[in-house]
């Protein structure tokens, strides 16, 4: 499915998990597990020895995943393994999908089911050759702005990426916080109207949390850490009680969703 067409039911629940943790041959059910919770986009980290976005909680489970055989080769076959009815979304290091060559990425990308990337340390002005590649294989390709963005700048992020615009919801690494939604509305505010969906994500880890950044005008909540979280501790009955409870939180946020002046 792709991205586009999910968002035609919005609001949305994003799910990040990081692939290979606790193993590689876990995966393809947790996927299904949580699209059969509710999940709407499925974001699959692929592990890297030396995150930069990633707070301590995701650090650790790439560190798992590695640990547990979890490489380039072996993600594009769990993600293919991984057969549910919603996107699929990437997400990981420039240095792995330049090593890997652009073309080869977005066609492994294309033919595993995956049909987004989220690339955090590539910015939009030079992402020019893998949006090509992307675009090929019809894969689309993601960028992130956050709330110390310039005007200028977001509005140029918002122009390049395709499937969603990603705003972080905060400065910072990935982690569960309580401190978010003050920033969030002000960020969301600053987006020029246009129809291109906004998801936000880094920091939320409660449904509440979830349906208050759909009030303040997002169409989608990404939820990251705290599922890896429960993943790390096997509490998997906890983690899909959680995304039936997200989901349930931002479907209801829809209808009493604040309208965003511009």
């Amino acid at each position: 499915m792709r991205i586009s067409e999910a968002f035609q039911n919005k609001p949305l629940l994003i799910v990040y998990i990081c692939a290979g943790d606790p193993s590689p041959d876990a995966t393809p059910d947790l996927v299904r597990r949580l699209a059969k919770a509710g999940a709407d986009i499925i974001e699959l980290g692929l592990p890297h020895s030396d995150p930069i976005a990633d707070g301590p909680t995701i650090q650790a489970a790439a560190q798992r995943a590695i640990a547990a055989g979890m490489n380039t080769d072996v993600y594009f076959e769990v993600a293919s393994r991984a057969d549910v009815d919603i996107p699929k979304v990437f997400m990981g290091y420039y240095n792995m999908v330049y090593a890997r060559g652009l073309d080869k990425f977005a066609e492994d990308c294309a033919s595993s089911g995956i049909s987004g990337m989220i690339v955090p340390d590539l910015p939009p002005e030079e992402a020019g050759p893998l949006k090509e590649a992307c675009r090929g294989k019809g894969v689309d390709l993601i960028f992130l702005a956050a709330p110390n963005t310039p005007a200028n700048r977001l509005e140029l992020i918002q122009e390049q990426t395709s499937g969603f615009l990603y705003l972080v919801a905060r400065t910072g690494v990935t982690g569960a916080r309580s401190d978010i939604i003050d920033d969030t509305r002000r960020l969301i505010e600053r987006v020029p109207r246009s129809d291109m969906p906004k998801a936000v994500g880094f920091g939320i880890s409660t449904p509440e949390q979830a349906a208050e950044v759909i009030r303040a005008g997002a169409d989608a909540a990404i939820v990251g850490s705290v599922c890896v979280d429960l993943i790390a501790r096997g509490e998997m009955e906890r983690l899909e009680q959680l995304i039936r409870d997200m989901k349930a939180a931002v479907k209801n946020a829809a209808k009493s969703k604040a309208p965003i002046v511009h």
